[in-house]
């Protein structure tokens, strides 16, 4: 099963930063979710340093944002704190997140095909519903974007 928009999401469980995450302990917040090929690469330090940039209006919006890639908590960790992220990194080392929101691709990188995370950017309700989403974006300008969507909903 994947999500749909404008349908409820699925609970999901995973590992993160700061203790283990899950979306029903969210229920009652806008929750915005972003799916990252990366720690510590370019476009993926970029994009988490915009979301950092604007979490206090995200706050202000009454939306918690969460990260999530397939690195280890350790790197997550680590990646987190380079940064100063003030939001959790979620591990999804098997990929059953990913297989949830439907984010896995095949992507040329260097010429090759590999399977990766496709960024994608998902917004869900306080009531637990999907109302947007952003699939194979460019970083510059898209946390803005997802910033105006959380305050116009």
């Amino acid at each position: 099963m994947t999500v749909v928009l404008n349908k409820p999401v699925p609970d999901f469980s995973a590992p993160a930063t700061g203790g283990d995450f899950s979306l029903s302990a969210h229920r009652g917040t806008k929750l915005v979710v972003y799916f990252y090929p990366k720690d510590n690469t370019p476009g993926c330090t970029a994009e988490g340093m915009e979301f950092r940039d604007l979490y206090p209006k995200f706050k202000q919006a009454g939306a918690e944002i969460i990260g999530i890639s397939r690195d280890s908590l350790k790197s997550h960790d680590n990646f987190k704190n380079k940064l100063g992220l003030p939001f959790p990194l979620v591990s999804d080392q098997d990929e059953a997140v990913c297989q949830l929101f439907d984010v896995i691709k095949m992507k040329k990188m260097y010429g090759k095909e590999v399977r990766g995370i496709e960024r994608s950017s998902f917004l869900i309700d306080a009531d637990g519903v999907l109302r947007q989403e952003w699939r194979g974006i460019k970083v510059p300008g898209h946390v803005a974007d997802v910033l105006a969507a959380v305050q116009a909903l």
